[in-house]
């Protein structure tokens, strides 16, 4: 058996560059294209700056319905009020801003049926965003 001795130029033979290049300039290409281009933090405007200044108070508070079962009956309440049925809180519900939505915060207690009827009523009084919110 002969063993003949390696030479590492043999080895590594010729590396096509033109490859190489043209990959490396599509993946240029394809980083400018797809880079969101934005103004400077600095430019962007806030969103505090309005007609209304600093914001009202009521923009602060979210409107919460919480929905528990009290004595055997569905009790509603809304802040500090209390509703005995949901005629009453869906003739509550109409009166308020409509803009901040409203959640909806169930106790463990409180049958699915009274808060699929809460939602529905939110949704005919006016509330596109109603949110659901399990008590903890």
């Amino acid at each position: 058996m002969r063993v003949r001795p390696r030479s590492n130029r043999d080895d590594v033979g010729d590396l096509p560059l033109t490859p190489l290049i043209d990959v490396v300039f599509l993946l240029l290409i394809y980083f400018m294209v797809t880079a969101t281009i934005s103004p400077p933090e600095s430019r962007v405007a806030s969103t505090l700056q309005g007609e209304r200044g600093a914001g009202q108070q009521r923009d602060l508070r979210p409107q919460i319905v919480t929905v528990d079962l009290v004595d055997g009956g569905v009790s509603y309440r809304l802040g500090t009020r209390v509703f005995p049925d949901r005629e009453a809180l869906a003739a509550a519900l109409e009166q308020l801003p409509k803009e901040g939505g409203l959640f909806v915060r169930v106790t463990d207690r409180a049958p699915w049926s009274a808060v699929a009827g809460v939602m529905q009523d939110a949704l005919d009084a006016g509330f596109v965003k109603r949110t659901y919110v399990p008590a903890d």
